[in-house]
């Protein structure tokens, strides 16, 4: 299978680069490329992507708000947002994963782990490595956002689905689930299914944020 990707970004120069990595990869191709939030959309819409590869600061529709839109629009479910950021000083990051971005990427990144990140994403993985994954929430998720996911959200969970939520807040994946709980590899997919479904989650991104906001996980 081939992954598709799209790549948005004012620079034309980090697109370029971005293009050129991309296509040197055998089970990937750029389906298309835009300088601002609105064209991405509109790029989306028709060339369905596996993954957009986004920056956050455009003229015009930034990425937050491009993401957005693009969650929100019933025909491009199946479409993830790669967050590109800065990491140091864009705390806008956590507004794009609130909007429905599926994960994060410095932009000073290796070229080998953005590829590897267009894969975790496209694989439905949603974010990076746990360690980066904490890093960034424990520097942008100061104040919760109880408009997004509020105590009162996880009422329908079980304690062990608590469980588990607060394992993915922590950048566990499936196999570490499945090894800290003791239990099969199904089975811990079958409870982060269950998870989505219940809170109403588009992607593992989301699980993340409800259990920071929630307060089953708190930024040390």
């Amino acid at each position: 299978m081939t992954i598709r990707v799209l790549l948005a970004d004012d620079q034309a120069l980090v697109r370029s680069a971005f293009a050129l990595l991309i296509r040197s990869a055998p089970d990937m191709t750029v389906v298309g490329e835009a300088e601002e939030g609105e064209r991405a959309h509109e790029l989306v819409r028709t060339t369905q992507p596996d993954v957009v590869v986004m920056d956050i600061r455009m003229p015009g529709v930034d990425g937050i708000e491009a993401t957005g839109r693009i969650a929100g629009d019933e025909d491009l479910a199946g479409v993830r947002v790669l967050i590109l950021t800065t990491f140091e000083s864009d705390e806008n990051v956590l507004a794009a994963l609130r909007a429905g971005a599926s994960g994060f990427l410095v932009k000073d990144t290796q070229p080998a782990d953005l590829l590897a990140a267009i894969r975790t994403i496209a694989a439905g993985d949603a974010l990076l490595s746990p360690g980066a994954t904490r890093s960034l929430i424990t520097r942008v998720l100061r104040t919760p956002d109880p408009a997004v996911a509020s105590a009162a959200t996880l009422d329908g969970l079980t304690s062990r689905e608590r469980e588990v939520l607060t394992m993915i807040g922590r950048g566990l994946n499936n196999a570490e689930l499945a090894e800290t709980l003791v239990i099969s590899p199904l089975t811990a997919k079958t409870y982060v299914s269950r998870l989505l479904t219940k809170l109403d989650a588009r992607d593992r991104a989301q699980l993340v944020i409800a259990a920071y906001e929630s307060g089953l996980v708190q930024p040390s």
